[in-house]
């Protein structure tokens, strides 16, 4: 038995993400052990996870891989923690297609009750309707409770613990209308402002939870029996193979899927380097330069010289290189930043990444390439690149989540492979694919 939730929300800017620190600190400020995952593809709050429970967070996302895989992931990384807390993505019932892959369903196959979050600014009693919908919409999600955030005072609690107990939904507390709970300006998700302090935000938001959350009483209705992991799953997690495998890892790249690092762990031994600080690359017969923020550290990425030069000529000689997003276009000829200017990159590809004119694209992307099929991943940037002098790789065909094709492109120069999708391969047979050269 342990307490297990998911924060859920009528919609995106509700609060979720602010109540959910504030929760997993408040856990850890009380000793216990609070595991948290994050439903979705989001590479972000994950960070913002690891930093107020003091745990590495885990994606659950129902587009990327198998419910049984899923299922897995929960017990493995739940299984030593005191207290489970997932984040939804977006609105309760938001999924790429209808309720496929959003947390209202992510929530019923892990069979766990859902903590509503639902933003009360300029609403009183019509929450109630709100409520009532949610309560009754679907018999198998269990709406355990509501927070109801921004509230002005007590005054329009009242009303809204009104609405409460007309509708059958429990009350279990309110966050403020508070300023300090708003996160400043920020960069595809990430704080740019030097002087917000992301342990200070998650103590404040521990402290106003504490105050005005029945955290006890949510601890309680959520307590129910943990399925543990299987244990021939975790023996077969142990196996490893001999492959020397180098990681970028640093402020400008670091965009990894937790259990993306654990398959390549599997594949042998798994280095770190940063293209930042460090002179060369390390001796590797595999290269994976993950996404990031290239874009913020262009100074220092052109002035290492050597470590320019090193990945170059691991590309040259045929060395294999992964390379997603922010890692594609490092290994561009040239990027220019938002400044306007133009950086000196790698330049294992003919082409320029640009931060000018940015547009955002995003979405599922699901590969076939070269005998394998459902290679899947996500796609998430603002940069693009500006007149591609290659064209993707012939024999990839590259469709959206409605089974559309994309003009997303991959790109391959002898062993390198790059292109702005962030892969899954949490649950792909990696010693297989690697034995086939794939």
């Amino acid at each position: 038995m342990k307490p297990q939730l998911l924060v859920g929300a009528a919609s995106s800017g509700s609060g979720k993400t602010t109540f959910t620190l504030g929760l997993l600190r408040a856990l850890k400020n009380r000793s216990l052990k609070a595991q948290p995952f994050k439903c979705g593809p989001d590479y972000i709050d994950t960070k913002y996870h690891l930093l107020a429970a003091g745990e590495e967070s885990v994606n659950l996302d129902l587009f990327l891989s198998s419910e049984s895989h899923i299922r897995n992931l929960y017990a493995k990384y739940g299984s030593d923690a005191d207290v489970c807390i997932t984040e939804g993505v977006m609105g309760l019932y938001d999924g790429y297609d209808g309720m496929k892959g959003s947390s209202a369903k992510l929530a019923e196959l892990l069979g766990i009750p859902v903590v509503l979050i639902l933003n009360a600014k300029s609403m009183a009693y019509s929450a109630a309707p709100v409520l009532f919908g949610y309560k009754h919409f679907n018999k198998n999600i269990n709406i355990a409770g509501v927070v109801f955030n921004r509230v002005s005072s007590e005054t329009h609690y009242a009303y809204l613990q009104q609405a409460c107990k007309d509708t059958g939904v429990e009350c279990l507390g309110y966050i403020p209308n508070k300023k300090e709970l708003e996160v400043p300006s920020r960069h595809l998700g990430l704080s740019i402002d030097n002087s917000f302090c992301m342990d200070d935000f998650a103590n404040r938001a521990a402290e106003i939870i504490e105050e005005f959350v029945d955290l006890d009483r949510l601890l309680k209705i959520s307590n129910m029996p943990f399925c543990l992991p299987d244990k021939s799953e975790q023996d077969e997690l142990d196996i490893r193979g001999d492959i020397k495998i180098a990681v970028a890892y640093d402020n400008a790249f670091n965009f990894i899927y937790r259990e993306n690092l654990a398959q390549l762990k599997r594949l042998g031994k798994v280095v770190f380097f940063s293209p930042l600080d460090d002179a060369k690359l390390p001796s590797a017969d595999l290269v994976y330069l993950p996404g990031g923020y290239p874009e913020l550290y262009l100074d220092k990425l052109t002035e290492n010289k050597t470590m320019l030069r090193s990945i170059k000529a691991f590309a040259e000689n045929g060395g294999n290189l992964l390379a997603e997003c922010g890692g594609m276009m490092y290994l561009s000829k040239v990027i220019v930043g938002m400044d306007g200017n133009p950086y000196s990159m790698v330049g294992v590809f003919d082409q320029e990444a640009t931060m000018q004119d940015m547009k955002l694209t995003l979405g599922y992307r699901t590969f076939t390439y070269n005998g394998i099929e459902n290679i899947r991943g996500h796609e998430f940037h603002y940069s693009r690149i500006k007149d591609p002098q290659m064209d993707s790789i012939s024999d990839v065909s590259i469709y959206n989540a409605k089974g559309l094709r994309t003009k997303t492109n991959l790109f391959r120069y002898k062993n390198t492979i790059a292109g702005y999708t962030h892969l899954y391969w949490g649950e792909l047979d990696l010693m297989n694919l690697w034995n086939h050269k794939c």
